[in-house]
């Protein structure tokens, strides 16, 4: 259940981001408001190294950035839509769309974020679940496609 990592401070219905760098910026800026962020440059800095290793571009115009680092206190999920589009690398080709941030402590890190990437990536691959979350018309109605995530 993704419930106790998502928040309506931590989506966002549009991005205002139109490349990967800016929008992981844009997606470590909405954790940092609900307390669980300790550094959020760190956060971005991880994140960035992360893609420099391999995009995190799924495909189905899906992306889920993720990072392991102690400038986060507890885990934390982000989801916010790009309606034009990111190009992030993805192998079939398609821009991301929906976008989802994980990050997590270190010290959760093996576990946790494995256990959130797992249940994120099942759910997303029901193209029901996928144009819920794009036709939901507000973050509240955003929350509650992902509640759906079990």
């Amino acid at each position: 259940m993704l419930s106790g990592y998502l928040t309506e401070r931590t989506v966002r219905t549009e991005l205002a981001a139109d490349g990967k760098e800016a929008a992981i910026r844009e997606m470590a800026a909405m954790p940092a408001t609900t307390g669980n962020v300790r550094d959020t440059e760190e956060l971005v800095r991880v994140a960035l190294a992360r893609e420099a290793q391999g995009t995190t571009g799924l495909g189905e115009s899906i992306a889920i950035p993720h990072a392991k680092t102690d400038a986060v206190s507890r885990p934390t999920v982000g989801f916010a839509r790009s309606t034009e589009g990111i190009e992030w690398g993805a192998p079939d080709g398609t821009t991301a769309q929906l976008v989802f941030m994980i990050s997590v402590p270190e010290a959760a890190a093996g576990d946790e974020h494995l256990r959130i990437l797992a249940l994120l990536s099942r759910k997303l691959m029901d193209s029901g679940f996928r144009d819920r979350l794009r036709s939901a018309p507000d973050e509240a109605a955003i929350l509650d496609v992902l509640r759906e995530i079990q």
